[in-house]
């Protein structure tokens, strides 16, 4: 009788570290996204062509070898599968660890956790309804806020952030992701092996709080120097 539950464990054990190695890839694949698209806000800071020269190149990008807006859309069906893999595999695990926790396990495990490890789930389920919002502020439909033209990349984007409650919403997506990159990026690297010394370990740490000042800091300083009237129309 003993040996049918080794191999259900060994199995269920086998399945968890892929679920978990599933989660590290596809956070890889944003933490690669988030980088490329900081990079692109940052252009805000370069004026209203350069800002929107840049959209217009992603759009161009790869043709002839790829429709107009095909690379566009290559990215987006990656991100769109990253995304379901990454919050289902995320949901498995947290429904497995919820069966398997105690009360007194729980009170334990908290005493010595962070900020960022005790809010990825809440954090990540507030970055997902960001991400719907901003899809439809800036992608489909396009709304503007303050009730102006979509047509262009930059002034939509000023227009947006120059409402005080977008800007906000915002900067609280950003500490929210922030957050998420601290742990999640510590959690990755430890997943796929990289974290077996002491020492690797305070790097994959300090890799997690570099990652999430960068880019949460990075992304901040637009909706900011938008409100402060630093870029402007």
């Amino acid at each position: 009788m003993a040996t049918p539950t080794l191999v259900k464990g060994a199995r269920a054990t086998r399945s968890t570290v892929a679920l978990k190695i599933v989660m590290a890839v596809s956070g890889l694949v944003f933490i690669g996204y988030v980088l490329a698209h900081m990079y692109g806000n940052l252009k805000a800071f370069a004026g209203h062509d350069a800002f929107n020269e840049y959209a217009h190149h992603l759009r161009e990008f790869g043709e002839p070898l790829l429709p107009h807006e095909g690379f566009l859309w290559v990215m987006r069906l990656l991100l769109i599968v990253a995304l379901i893999a990454h919050v289902a595999s995320a949901y498995a695990l947290w429904r497995r660890a919820a069966k398997a926790r105690t009360v007194k396990y729980q009170v334990k495990k908290n005493q010595h956790s962070s900020l960022s490890s005790r809010t990825m789930r809440w954090g990540g389920l507030a970055l997902l309804l960001f991400i719907v919002w901003h899809l439809l502020n800036f992608t489909v439909p396009k709304v503007n806020p303050a009730g102006g033209s979509t047509d262009d990349p930059y002034n939509l984007m000023v227009d947006s952030f120059d409402v005080w409650w977008m800007t906000v919403i915002y900067l609280l997506a950003m500490l929210a992701l922030g957050l998420h990159l601290h742990h999640g990026t510590f959690s990755a690297i430890q997943t796929l092996g990289f974290t077996n010394t002491a020492s690797s370990r305070a790097r994959a740490k300090q890799a997690g709080w570099v990652l999430a000042v960068v880019i949460a800091g990075g992304f901040s300083l637009v909706p900011l120097s938008v409100l402060a009237g630093i870029i402007e129309k």
